[in-house]
């Protein structure tokens, strides 16, 4: 029988990518895979993308975890990197035991993804030691999310801050100027590159370009977020057209 998962995702209010580019995967995969998902959200409240707002709006993420695990989702995706980052190193790991005991007490027990740990995590998958990052953000957030990267291990070569303050316009930011930033970037001694440790920057449809460009591994925080939903669910990770991560290889 055909199984069919619920995909939950806590989303900041103005972000308008993740409820594209994670559905756009798993929608993809459906077309090589028998699993068929749902996608379901719970916002909160952000607009600019500065440290207040970021604080303030993490903590409304309980609330839409409850939310969300009152719909029975089989596996919650936090879908805002630098509001953990900056909350303070290894983080993620707080925010995703937190969340998942907020489903346990609702009755509807889920593992909980932050994108922030996706990444992290998915560049550990590959084998990632040093890498290249780009970043929309402001130079201090895009600093605050090196160093949070650094202290999970991680070498970062070199990095670009796109400093785009409005969240919206991080949504607007065209994928198709993504290969030419990279391009203009040190990128010969990295092991991979993060076209976009953002969630709400679009990056899918520049990611093949920019691994056949540089001959590197490319990961987003989108595609390690959706590589993590699928190891969460006990699904084989892959995805065609995602990258390395969701190529099968691992």
């Amino acid at each position: 029988m055909q199984k069919t998962y619920r995909i939950g995702q806590i989303v900041p209010s103005s972000n308008t990518t993740m409820e594209t580019e994670i559905p756009a995967m798993l929608m993809a995969r459906q077309q090589i895979r028998p699993e068929r998902f749902t996608f379901h959200s719970s916002r909160m409240r952000m607009k600019k993308v500065v440290k207040e707002e970021l604080a303030a709006m993490d903590a409304e993420s309980d609330r839409c975890a409850v939310e969300l695990s009152d719909a029975r989702v089989d596996v919650l995706g936090y879908a805002c990197l630098v509001a953990i980052m900056a909350m303070g190193h290894g983080y993620h790991r707080v925010s995703e035991q937190r969340l998942q005991a907020h489903t346990a007490a609702n009755g509807a027990d889920a593992p909980v993804i932050t994108s922030a740990g996706a990444l992290v995590n998915g560049l550990q998958v590959i084998g990632a030691r040093r890498i290249a990052v780009v970043a929309p953000y402001m130079k201090p957030l895009t600093e605050l999310v090196v160093d949070y990267i650094r202290n999970e291990g991680y070498e970062v070569a070199d990095y670009r801050a796109l400093e785009i303050p409005d969240n919206l316009e991080v949504g607007r930011h065209d994928p198709a100027r993504l290969p030419g930033i990279v391009a203009q970037m040190d990128t010969r001694g990295v092991d991979a590159i993060v076209l976009s440790a953002c969630v709400q920057m679009p990056s899918l449809p520049a990611i093949a370009k920019v691994e056949a460009l540089t001959g590197k591994p490319v990961v987003t925080a989108a595609v390690a977020t959706t590589y993590a939903m699928l190891k969460a669910l006990d699904l084989e990770p892959v995805v065609p057209g995602a990258g390395a991560l969701l190529s099968g290889a691992y």
